[in-house]
């Protein structure tokens, strides 16, 4: 629990300074200026008032309990002044100073030396090197902002302290109202997770808002965002989404599966709503915070202009919304006020000179309609309108019809100000544009479409041998080998019982025609590298090998085209396999996410699987419901089902493939990155067979 961050009874500022402009100064201030009623506690050992209170020497020397401690003096002072706080059984710290991990390695060793003693007293901390906190509510402002936001419903947590004083002065010139405002700084306690965890249950939190880094724990943080998606909306914004790269790798799926791309997989995964920049977090939020969420996708869209009002219908296809249909008798009601030339059918144009009555009795018949979920409102200034007076009436009928959602779109200037100030007064959100107001309606109706979806989804387990599998990649890592050789990764799906065509390792010629005899003709025969992975890339797969003498041939060419693409790469020899039927052509894969885990990827396969793309990611473990989506996402589903009179190929058998792949990466941490390229998809009932694999393990 973080009442004693957000609820102190008591609060006492290390470092308070009498001197104005200091941190220790502002800070002190805007905690007694925000009208905190409980305890406050200047300490400053060279002062004995600061703003008329009574100032200690240290906290040792504070009368009564401390719930909370600010901490506004240099790094290199902290870690003295901890076990002081200690021994007063503080419970939690806001730790302002910056020069901790953030500036290098000294300062990361300071930061572990302080977390160490907070540790051993049980003391929380949030920061170091943030901003600090407010709430609205307490009141409390503990933090060097320089001002206290207007009091609202949103919850706003920023890693960046700037960034979030930026935002936050932005904000609050918008009319945005908060409940709580928190900076996570270098996050070496408390974080977003746990804030998210405590906000979910927070009666005067309606939405909240993030602007996140990174996230350390990933599967901890994507089980508190789907718990908390559930009970209200989180709307993130992410910053560096270009692919971190330090970490090479060799699977087309790891290629595929960038660092950004993970977090859009999980926060999808969690109900997160994602946003692109710092208008559309706000946007959003205000949008969260003013309106119920839709019943249903149809807008109706209301103008006294054409143009914005066709940009708005085009919106509502891109966003995925629905034009509201008219019926036949809301457009007899409508005629009977409306001027002949106005538009009765959505969107329903009013006209340029159109009167706040008149928008009054538009507005108020179609939201009569049951067919209409959501309502667009769009004003253009015109020399004959009185856009303030159709502010008041929107306002008006909005609370007449609280069940639905009602936005804004006044275009202009100074002529429409006051009237944008009347509505975000009367808590409906106004955008500059309507594309923008399409873009909230669409996120609160995507909002409740995964909210009143099912959150939980069964995981099938199968019976596999997975001590088999333990011995396996335990005798690959003791090697010091971090990829499987092709019969190694082959015996381990094996083990998880998707079906392979037969393949035998030979490390000479003889010794790979005695293993074609044996398997019968065609073969295919692949070299066998650890250096060298795609095999294609290099001609170094032969097929419909027919005999003896080829192949003999063929192993020597093999060779010979490895030694020449890659003279330093060791040859191990050919791996020969039976020739089957061709089939459907898919891929399956596994990249393992240093933040959120293990990531499938199911798409097109074969040689072509980097250009076209065409694929799509879930987290592990999946259900079966996740593996239809992930195939029905990609164009490979067509293909699957049968085009141009094309037998339907048998989908169930591949569900059934990534759910044991699932499984499988689930099981074992240590498996990196695979692929299933190409898994051969047969007609319905012929199943499918694993072709080649790619596995490579984490490193010793």
């Amino acid at each position: 629990m973080l009442d004693p961050l957000f609820k102190p009874s008591s609060i006492a500022v290390i470092g308070a300074s009498r001197t104005p402009g200091k941190v220790g100064h502002e800070v002190l201030r805007n905690i007694v200026n925000s009208g905190f009623k409980g305890r406050i506690y200047p300490i400053n050992p060279k002062a004995s008032e600061i703003l008329g209170l009574k100032c200690y020497p240290s906290v040792l020397d504070v009368d009564g309990n401390i719930d909370l401690c600010v901490i506004a003096v240099p790094a290199e002072i902290v870690p003295r002044i901890i076990e002081g706080i200690g021994e007063k059984k503080v419970k939690i710290l806001i730790i302002l100073s910056s020069g901790f991990k953030e500036s290098g390695l000294e300062g990361a060793k300071r930061e572990d030396t302080v977390m160490n003693v907070c540790r051993k007293h049980n003391i929380r901390v949030l920061g170091p090197n943030c901003l600090g906190i407010i709430d609205t509510y307490t009141p409390l402002n503990a933090s060097f902002a320089p001002t206290l936001p207007k009091k609202g419903n949103i919850a706003f947590i920023s890693q960046s302290g700037a960034l979030g004083t930026a935002l936050l002065d932005w904000a609050i010139e918008e009319g945005i109202g908060f409940n709580k405002i928190v900076s996570l700084g270098n996050k070496a306690d408390i974080n977003e997770t746990e804030l998210i965890q405590e906000l979910m249950d927070d009666d005067s939190t309606k939405v909240i808002i993030l602007y996140l880094e990174g996230v350390e724990n990933g599967r901890q943080f994507v089980r508190v965002a789907r718990e908390a998606t559930q009970k209200k909306p989180l709307i993130i914004l992410k910053s560096g989404i270009t692919s971190a790269g330090a970490r090479a790798v060799s699977s087309h799926t790891g290629t595929l599966a960038g660092s950004d791309l993970a977090y859009t997989v999980a926060f999808e995964y969690a109900g997160v709503i994602r946003v692109t920049t710092t208008e559309e977090l706000f946007n959003l939020a205000e949008a969260f915070s003013t309106q119920p969420i839709p019943q249903g996708p149809n807008v109706a869209i209301i103008t006294n202009a054409g143009g914005p009002g066709i940009l708005a219908t085009d919106a509502c296809e891109k966003y995925g919304l629905k034009i509201a249909p008219i019926t036949a008798s809301i457009v007899e009601e409508l005629r009977k006020k409306l001027p002949s030339a106005a538009s009765f059918f959505n969107p329903i144009d009013l006209l340029g000179d159109a009167s706040a009555e008149r928008y009054r009795f538009a507005i108020d018949t179609v939201l009569q309609s049951q067919d209409v979920h959501n309502a667009l409102i769009i004003l253009t200034p015109q020399a004959m309108t009185n856009s303030r007076e159709t502010a008041e009436t929107i306002i008006e009928l909005k609370r007449k019809f609280p069940e639905k959602p009602v936005v804004t779109s006044f275009l202009g200037g100074k002529r429409v100000e006051i009237a944008i100030e009347t509505l975000e007064g009367g808590k409906t959100p106004n955008y500059a544009f309507p594309e923008k107001a399409v873009q909230a309606l669409s996120s609160l109706y995507r909002y409740k479409e995964y909210k009143f979806s099912p959150p939980q989804r069964d995981i099938v387990q199968f019976e596999v041998d997975r001590e088999r599998v333990k011995i396996l990649l335990k005798k690959v890592a003791d090697d010091g080998r971090a990829t499987l050789k092709a019969f190694e990764a082959m015996e381990i799906i094996n083990t998880y019982g998707i079906s392979t065509p037969p393949l035998q390792f030979a490390a000479t010629a003889e010794e790979a025609v005695t293993k074609a005899e044996q398997m019968g003709y065609p073969v295919v025969m692949k070299i066998e590298s650890p250096q060298i992975l795609h095999k294609t890339d290099i001609g170094g797969v032969k097929l419909d090998v027919t005999s003896s003498d080829e192949v003999r041939t063929s192993f020597y060419e093999l060779v010979g085209r490895a030694h020449i693409f890659n003279p330093r790469a060791t040859i191990l020899g050919v791996n020969v396999q039976k020739m089957i039927p061709s089939g459907r052509e898919m891929i399956i894969g596994m990249n393992r996410d240093l933040t959120f885990g293990p990531m499938l990827m199911f798409g097109l396969g074969g040689i072509y699987v980097n250009f076209l793309k065409d694929v799509s990611f879930r987290l592990s473990p999946l259900s079966e419901e996740d593996a239809w989506e992930m195939i029905e996402e990609t164009k490979a589903y067509t293909l699957l089902r049968g085009i141009r009179g094309e037998p339907s190929s048998d989908i169930d058998s591949v569900v059934d493939v990534m759910l044991r792949v699932s499984q499988l990466v689930t099981d074992f941490t240590q498996i990196n990155e695979m692929d299933i390229n190409p898994l051969f998809v047969y007609e319905k009932g012929g199943g499918c067979l694993a072709l080649d694999v790619k596995m490579t393990i984490k490193p010793e």
